[in-house]
């Protein structure tokens, strides 16, 4: 299983980004998927969580900013970021819980990070 993240790039303060991240392999579900993100010097935390069934959950910092989807079927997600500001730049990476064929259990996985760089 691989997790595939694109869509990072720079923009200006006001913008917006859209972030991808799909996941490829022997599937049999995904649960969870959360973007995260590390600023230079801080510690990785997460943005938004999309729980299977659940409700999306949002860090405070991003809340009515970002919104974060997924698509079943493509098993993939997305992180949409309007108004960006200089503080929300950073490397963003994808996280998801996925159940793989032949496994009764779901694991965890990285998607490589993506730089977004937002200037004033």
């Amino acid at each position: 299983v691989q997790l595939q993240a694109s869509g990072g790039g720079s923009v200006q303060a006001g913008g917006s980004l859209r972030l991808s991240c799909a996941a490829s392999g022997s599937i049999i579900g995904i649960n969870t998927w959360g973007w995260y993100r590390q600023a230079p010097g801080k510690q990785r935390v997460l943005v938004a969580a999309s729980p299977s069934g659940g409700t999306a959950t949002y860090t405070d910092s991003v809340k009515g900013r970002f919104t974060i989807s997924r698509d079943n079927a493509k098993n993939a997600a997305y992180l949409q970021m309007n108004t960006l500001k200089p503080e929300d730049t950073a490397v963003y990476s994808c996280f998801a819980g996925i159940r793989e064929h032949g496994q009764p259990f779901y694991q965890g996985y990285w998607g490589q990070g993506t730089q977004v760089t937002v200037s004033s």
